[in-house]
């Protein structure tokens, strides 16, 4: 079993959904619905960029297709399908076996089969490469183009958790157990609202998940809809783990902060009712934050009549 055929017969072969053709060919093959178009997206994650090497193998594996799960979230899009490229140093049955579990235990939570991908050995540490499928309707997809003046800014989850917890990892924050157990699961094992996803388009306007921090990741959809955004700073999620923490520490964490996998949408002011029972039916918090405007840039309301002027904006990939 120490071969790349044996490694992938292990581990990553599940059968595939009826008229699927999965693992086992040169491609995969699947159907994609009429009326429909294909939506995909694909992630790397680098040990030491993006994972730290002492990772749980198994949060490791959940969090690879958690974040591209996010991506189809943010179209709307129904999940079909996923594709893993694995890249290891040497063959850890125990590590794999782990990881595996933990991968294929959110690809069956969203109905997103592993149906193929590839693996090779690394000649440094750990390199995932993770490519999700699904369709939706091309009319009703959620695009970053199309938020309109007057729609309510709304964020699915909370906000913070996931930066809190790395800054700790990271030794920027003085060591604090509790509140790293506390804000950790946010960062490692994070659920993108996939489901209540799915029934937003034809409803919401605009969306995008919020991967590399609350004000860059909006500032895209003003960008591409040539609009601004006002945000009610009191009306944020912020995560329960981080009330008590500094005021500063928090609203960077908050406003800049990665990892959060969660969506930011627009909606017109009139299906507010309609997002708030999708919400309760899925089981998720829904936070209505603030507004989309004319006047272009994102303004942040703080109390009273104040502004909110940050220190950053978010995460660079090459920084």
């Amino acid at each position: 079993m120490n071969s790349e055929f044996g490694l992938i017969a292990r581990y990553f072969t599940r059968p595939a959904p009826p008229g699927f053709l999965g693992v086992g060919d040169d491609c995969a093959l699947l159907p994609v619905a009429a009326g429909h178009h294909l939506a995909t997206s694909t992630d790397l994650l680098i040990e030491g960029r993006h994972f730290f090497a002492d990772v749980d193998p198994a949060a490791l594996g959940h969090k690879s297709l958690a974040v591209n799960l996010s991506d189809l979230a943010a179209m709307g899009a129904q999940p079909l399908a996923c594709l893993l490229s694995l890249s290891i140093p040497k063959i850890d049955d125990n590590w794999l076996q782990r990881f595996a579990d933990g991968f294929h235990a959110l690809a069956q939570a969203s109905a997103c089969p592993l149906v193929g991908g590839d693996t090779v050995k690394s000649l440094s540490g750990i390199v995932i490469s993770v490519t999700v499928m699904g369709q939706v309707k091309p009319q009703l997809a959620l695009r970053r183009s199309a938020a309109r003046v007057g729609d309510d800014i709304w964020i699915t989850g909370t906000l913070g958790a996931a930066d809190i917890a790395l800054r700790l990892l990271q030794n920027r924050l003085p060591v604090n157990p509790s509140l790293l157990a506390a804000t950790r699961h946010a960062l490692e094992r994070p659920l993108p609202p996939w489901h209540f996803a799915q029934q937003l388009p034809g409803i919401a306007h605009a969306a995008l998940d919020i991967s590399d921090g609350l004000m860059q990741d909006l500032g895209h959809i003003l960008k591409a809809s040539d609009c601004g955004a006002e945000l009610v700073y009191n009306a944020l999620p912020v995560a329960a783990a981080l009330h008590g923490l500094d005021d500063e520490l928090v609203q960077d964490a908050v406003l800049s902060g990665g990892d959060v996998y969660q969506l930011c949408f627009t909606a017109p002011t009139d299906v507010r009712a309609s997002i708030e029972a999708l919400a309760q039916g899925a089981s998720i918090q829904v936070t209505r934050v603030g507004s989309i405007v004319a006047q272009p840039g994102l303004r942040i309301k703080g109390p009273g009549s104040t502004f909110i002027v940050t220190k950053q904006a978010g995460f660079d990939h090459f920084s």
